[in-house]
């Protein structure tokens, strides 16, 4: 007899640690899809809801105040097409869609109705890509904190100013927190993107996409923008352009893909 009731305890003893180790994995399970769906709902959710009222706040400032540039504003959100539930970069899935650039911080245009020098994560342009149906604000600096993470596009430090010569260098994420630039590989040549600030809109036409690039190609958000890492790619010669990057392939920060446009007025 005591030889079955240690056969028993032995395998009731199994039977727990194997429910144990069920209910572990299914909870771990349950926890992994949660986090999944935070990263790829929610923070876009919020990313867009906060961009999108950030515009809605930009375009009412210009209208009533001296300077503004008088346009009527539609407000949009900060989504991509279809539905937008699917929308531009980086957070944990995508990183930071950016070459490496001087310090961020102090460069580039102020911000609408600053005094002082800008200042990381002050907006002052609203980016509108109608074959996207994108609306979004643009502000300084391309922190992941103070600019890429709220779902705006973040303007390069040091590059031009909207409407001015040199190169309007722009960073946005791919995938979660906004995803502003979900669907950029869609733009085709000849396509218009503007820009908007207090002191007018600026229409620029895409005419070049280098499709696959490294991180570290910083010749993309040069004054006269040419790729280092693919030289066939770019401009020769000095003239107001705008160049949009983020990360490719989808999901990753492997790469980056690069989309340059003209000014046009």
């Amino acid at each position: 007899m005591p030889v079955v009731v240690q056969a028993r305890a032995g395998r009731h003893g199994l039977a727990r640690v194997l429910w144990v180790g069920a209910e572990t994995v299914v909870t771990c399970g349950v926890l992994i899809l949660l986090l999944v769906v935070h990263q790829l709902w929610w923070t876009n959710e919020q990313a867009r809801a906060e961009a999108g009222e950030r515009v809605r706040v930009l375009e009412r400032e210009w209208e009533i105040s001296p300077g503004g540039s008088g346009e009527p504003g539609g407000a949009g959100g900060a989504g991509g097409t279809e539905g937008s539930g699917e929308s531009g970069g980086s957070g944990g899935t995508g990183g930071v869609p950016s070459p490496s650039v001087p310090p961020e911080g102090r460069g580039g245009p102020p911000a609408a109705g600053a005094k002082g020098p800008p200042v990381s994560g002050d907006t002052f342009a609203v980016l509108r890509i109608p074959r996207l149906g994108l609306t979004v604000p643009v502000a300084q600096g391309i922190s992941k904190r103070d600019v890429l993470d709220k779902g705006y596009v973040g303007h390069y430090p040091g590059t031009a100013a909207p409407g001015r010569p040199g190169n309007v260098a722009l960073a946005g994420h791919r995938n979660t927190h906004g995803e502003p630039f979900r669907y950029v590989d869609r733009l085709r040549k000849g396509d218009e993107i503007t820009l908007r600030t207090r002191e007018g809109t600026y229409t620029y036409r895409v005419d070049q996409i280098l499709p696959v690039t490294s991180p570290r190609d910083t010749g993309v958000i040069q004054p006269v923008p040419r790729s280092i890492v693919k030289p066939s790619y770019g401009y020769s010669r000095p003239g107001s352009y705008l160049t949009l990057t983020t990360c490719t392939p989808e999901f990753t920060s492997r790469y980056r893909l690069i989309v340059w446009a003209t000014l046009r007025r």
